[in-house]
């Protein structure tokens, strides 16, 4: 069945602190004595840099870079690595400057200073750095946006206020009208403070981080009604919210609003937004650069964490990650993501039950986020019936359940053979979403699947893959559509799409193999089906690829010899 996990995508956590052990002299020492080169630590903490290993690679490059014969090269790496580790001190003491440096290395080099120094509040020392020319591509944007910061930081009213822009970016004129609006609200111009909140608020889906900024403006100017009606506004988009939905509870509640950020923490915050472009540009290392400087102007920046662990994760850094997603604690708006993801790294390391301990650890305070973690959890783990009780209980409680709960519901229910069930929830779902791609294709794919209103389930993928044309599971739906259709050409042109889109996918190459097999290409669809069996299948798709292969027999086909048996 071609689903998403939907609640929780897994990704890991942020460096541990080194544990005590012996000095960086004694190691250097020992280095020299064992007659390890200055180039040896060099390819070690190269090995250890593509690895993730942040850390390890910062120690190994730092006692190379003790000898006299070091590189610039590889002093440029053992800033890279500091950074990487979450050492910003460190790495803004060895940041590359001078003739000899990178350009890269020196424009991340004066970023990183420019940062320290706004750690330490010496925000005229930073308003120079960031106005520096090595400060160019790519970090020209992070550099625009903090700059107002550390013009608050020097006691530049004047240039608190100056709006960042660089021609074309739309990110920064969205952080930076979040930023202006809090240095407005600092300087009591309450009036231009709004006017930039509620720019940033426009659209159908403002963010999160916009609703929750300009709800907090509100609550401080004891505007708690409207506050609450903003914070409703994003929870009919995003009812999961678990931002919104504590910032609602504590405006309702009449409770004290929260401080205005201060200024190392509004700086933190212009960082995220560069951070997240970097991420989605699969730029990792700088992604993970802008959010360990974020992390060390507020290191109470919860989302940080949790994107921190994200990038780990995706670096390979396993243990790394953990420890950041575990930085959240019980009352945060991030705890449930932090569990969930933390959670998720064990399932995808085959160690299912500590997944699901930490999952249902994490549930026992009843958030719907945590519990609906656990229930697809149990889902993947094929404990069908908790989870569907799980989840069962969500949808009773809401007063409009929320559709991705109905669809999960429906995966399960499916799972366990009750399709009048699943179909009933995937129905109810799409009255509330009829445009959903994930909806739309996995309904569309059951019915194909089961041979049932073929024509309009055509439709509904079609409409689902023109969404996510580069979907292989989606693509996949279209072309078992057009082979249930008996338009087998055209199923195998776009089975043969969903197999580049998605290789490793067992169903997929099961099916383009039946499509082969129906134009005559009986060969090549006695590959895919043996290519089937490397693909660590499910039970039925293993049990039904044998039988073909033993059988000699095609999907609804008569037996035939194949070749090489």
């Amino acid at each position: 069945m071609r689903s998403l996990l939907l609640f929780a995508a897994p990704l890991v956590l942020l460096t541990a602190c080194a544990s005590a052990g012996p000095s960086l002299e004694t190691e250097r020492a020992e280095v020299q004595d064992s007659g390890y080169s200055p180039y040896g630590l060099y390819l070690a903490g190269e090995a250890a840099l593509n690895d993730g290993q942040n850390r390890e690679a910062a120690r190994l490059f730092d006692m190379a870079r003790g000898d006299p014969a070091a590189s610039q090269l590889l002093s440029e790496r053992a800033f890279q690595a500091a950074l990487l580790a979450g050492d910003v001190q460190k790495a803004a003491t060895i940041a590359p400057s001078g003739d000899d440096a990178s350009e890269a290395g020196k424009r991340l080099g004066a970023l990183v200073v420019a940062v320290e120094s706004m750690a330490q509040g010496k925000g005229k020392a930073a308003q120079v750095q960031l106005a520096s020319e090595d400060l160019g591509f790519p970090h020209k944007s992070a550099a625009v946006l903090l700059a107002p910061w550390a013009a608050a930081m020097a006691g530049d009213a004047e240039g608190a206020l100056v709006r960042p822009e660089v021609k074309g970016d739309r990110l920064v004129e969205y952080f930076g009208q979040l930023g202006r609006g809090q240095l407005f609200e600092r300087a009591r111009r309450y009036d231009e403070a709004e006017t930039e909140f509620k720019a940033a608020t426009t659209g159908d889906r403002p963010s999160v981080i916009s609703l929750v900024a300009y709800g907090a403006f509100l609550e401080r100017r004891g505007r708690r009604a409207d506050a609450v009606a903003l914070y409703d506004r994003g929870l009919a988009a995003d009812p999961s919210s678990s931002e919104l939905l504590i910032a609602r509870a504590r405006a309702a509640a009449g409770k004290s609003a929260p401080e205005l950020p201060t200024l190392k923490a509004g700086a933190a915050q212009a960082l995220l937004g560069p951070a997240a472009t970097m991420m989605a540009a699969r730029q990792g290392q700088i992604a993970l650069a802008y959010l360990r400087l974020a992390l060390r102007l507020d290191p109470t920046r919860d989302d940080a964490w949790v994107m921190t662990g994200d990038a780990l994760q995706a670096s390979g850094d396993t243990e790394a990650a953990r420890l950041a997603y575990a930085k959240p604690k019980p009352g945060s708006a991030y705890y449930a993501t932090g569990q969930a993801k933390l959670a998720w790294t064990y399932q995808q390391a085959e160690e299912p039950e500590s997944a699901i301990r930490i999952a249902r650890a994490a549930a026992v305070g009843g958030g719907a986020e945590a519990r609906l973690t656990l229930a697809d959890l149990l889902r993947a783990n094929e404990r069908y019936p908790e989870a569907a009780e799980l989840l069962t209980g969500l949808i009773n409680e809401a007063k409009t359940p929320d559709w991705r709960i109905l669809y999960a519901r429906a995966v399960v229910y499916e799972r366990m053979g009750r399709w009048p069930d699943a179909e009933k929830d995937l129905r109810t779902a799409l009255e509330a979403e009829p445009d959903e791609a994930e909806l739309l294709n996995f309904l569309g794919y059951s019915w194909i699947d089961r041979g049932e209103r073929l024509p309009e389930a055509l439709k509904m993928v079609e409409q689902a893959v023109a969404q996510n044309p580069r979907s292989g599971p989606m693509v996949d739906s279209l072309g078992w559509a057009y082979f249930k259709l008996g338009d087998y050409k055209r199923a195998v042109e776009k089975l043969e799409q969903a197999v580049e889109l998605e290789a490793g996918d067992p169903e997929i190459n099961n099916h383009l193999g039946d499509a082969y097999w129906k134009v005559g290409r009986r060969d090549e669809a006695v590959f895919q089906w043996r290519r089937v069996l490397t693909l660590d299948p499910d039970a039925k798709i293993r049990a039904e690829v044998e039988g073909k292969l033993a059988s000699g027999a095609g999907p609804g086909g008569k037996p035939a010899r194949i070749a090489g048996q």
